[in-house]
């Protein structure tokens, strides 16, 4: 469905893009030089090749220039949006890590707040230029629909919603265009001829599965005045929300979204639990363990990690890490920490309380065993009682277990008392799992943050 002008657009737009990235970073290094302190020469040539590099990076995540966003305002700009934020955090921990923290803010101020404006006029222009040659010219595909079906009704309302078509309605108001007897009635012969005397390329037909064989009669007509036929099967969209894939030549029906299953997914997410849990070990982990491990000894004899089989992705088990906040004791693959349970050490309390017990499935995350985001692992134990009891409880297991989580973040943690605690945590995991996105993992986080900020009543 993509035109030559949507085409050469996501190139258009991704140039003038890096270039004005590249242009707000040399006014701000000279305005910097003019009113704030000198700024080294080479510092700033280095820069421009790491903040092109970050804003490739940042507009991949949110795939500002991906088809499905190109063509539509409202996604370009929520994209351009999230891609500066995102920039501007990376660039500082990029400053941190290279030691540049005297780094003078002027600069960064400057950079930011004309990256903000240059990109709020640019979209401005943008939408300006692309109405104008809407108007002037043929830059949208000309189609029509055949056949007013229910397929085609709902066929025609979403081709008059995308920009790259020029949607010019019906051609006729049959739905049977085959009798009988196999013969193509008069009236498809008529209605093709007229999409070509109004320089209609494409025509999209929707058929039910049932008058699949028509195809062939209606190709052949339409190649006869060299239309081309689309085929958009009928199959009742609102009653079962599947998606269609292609394997090969065949198309195969999921009745569920998962968006990690699209490899390009799957490797930014992995990307991101790498980057993410190997700051946290090098900058957080590197000092907290041996304090933490110390008092943990003295608090209690016995070992300073916690290691106990749960169940992971596709309910495979593994060894998943915890600093230990107990006396070591036999119930602890058995029993979850409740209230005021005598098990828990003073130091426990606190690292229970504040997610500390939670760091070392950073080094599950580096492995790959855990995800920073997802569904918490269970005790082997409790996977195999609650999947007798809750409906859909094992598709969380789809997915890798994570740290935090969204059922977590909405309150859903700690003990489980009650089956219908564990089914709401069962609906947020699924819920996650069917609408992941990068962003969602990023809300996540945040949210995460602010939770163990404030205390969490379940976290115990």
């Amino acid at each position: 469905m993509q035109t030559r002008y949507l085409y050469l657009l996501r190139f258009i737009l991704a140039i003038s893009d890096l270039l004005l990235i590249n242009v707000c970073l040399f006014v701000a290094y000279h305005l910097t030089n003019k009113y704030s302190q000198p700024l080294d020469f080479n510092l700033y040539r280095h820069n421009i090749i790491v903040s092109s590099l970050i804003w490739l990076l940042t507009t991949s995540v949110f795939r500002l220039y991906a088809e499905e966003i190109v063509f539509k305002l409202v996604l370009i700009y929520r994209a351009t949006y999230k891609s500066v934020v995102l920039h501007l955090f990376i660039f500082l921990i990029y400053l941190l890590v290279i030691n540049q923290l005297h780094f003078p803010r002027y600069f960064i101020i400057t950079f930011y707040s004309l990256m903000i404006f240059g990109f709020l006029l640019s979209r401005f222009l943008g939408t300006a230029l692309q109405d104008m040659l809407k108007r002037h010219f043929k830059i949208s595909k000309p189609v029509a629909v055949l056949g007013r079906n229910d397929g085609g009704l709902k066929l025609a309302s979403y081709l008059e919603k995308q920009p790259s078509f020029d949607f010019l309605g019906f051609l006729g108001d049959e739905s049977l265009y085959v009798d009988d007897f196999g013969k193509l009635i008069p009236a498809a012969s008529t209605q093709l001829q007229t999409a070509a005397n109004l320089g209609i390329k494409e025509v999209y037909v929707s058929l039910t599965t049932d008058r699949m064989g028509d195809v062939y009669h209606l190709l052949n007509e339409a190649d006869k005045y060299c239309v081309r036929l689309k085929f958009v099967p009928d199959l009742n969209y609102t009653s079962a929300p599947f998606n269609i894939e292609h394997m090969g030549e065949f198309p195969v029906i999921s009745l569920r979204k998962e968006p990690l299953k699209n490899m390009n997914n799957r490797f930014k997410k992995r990307v991101f639990d790498i980057v993410f849990s190997s700051l946290v070990i090098i900058f957080i982990l590197s000092w907290l363990y041996p304090i933490l491990a110390a008092i943990i000894k003295i608090q209690s004899p016995g070992p300073v990690l916690f290691k106990q089989l749960r169940s992971g992705r596709d309910n495979i088990p593994f060894w998943c890490f915890k600093f230990r906040s107990m006396h070591t004791n036999k119930h602890s693959d058995k029993q979850q920490a409740s209230r005021n349970d005598s098990r828990i050490t003073k130091i426990g309390k606190f690292m229970r309380r504040t997610s500390l017990d939670e760091l070392p499935q950073f080094f599950n995350v580096l492995m790959g065993d855990m995800s920073v985001m997802g569904p918490r692992p269970h005790m082997l134990n409790h996977t195999e009682q609650y999947r007798t009891i809750i409906d859909k409880y094992m598709v969380r297991q789809f997915l890798k277990p994570g740290i935090t989580g969204w059922a977590q973040v909405n309150g859903f943690r700690g003990e489980t008392k009650e089956p219908i605690l564990m089914e709401k945590r069962i609906q947020h995991d699924i819920w996650y799992m069917e609408h992941w996105s990068l962003m969602l993992d990023i809300k996540i986080l945040f949210m995460t943050v602010i939770n163990v900020l404030k205390g969490e009543e379940n976290a115990y």
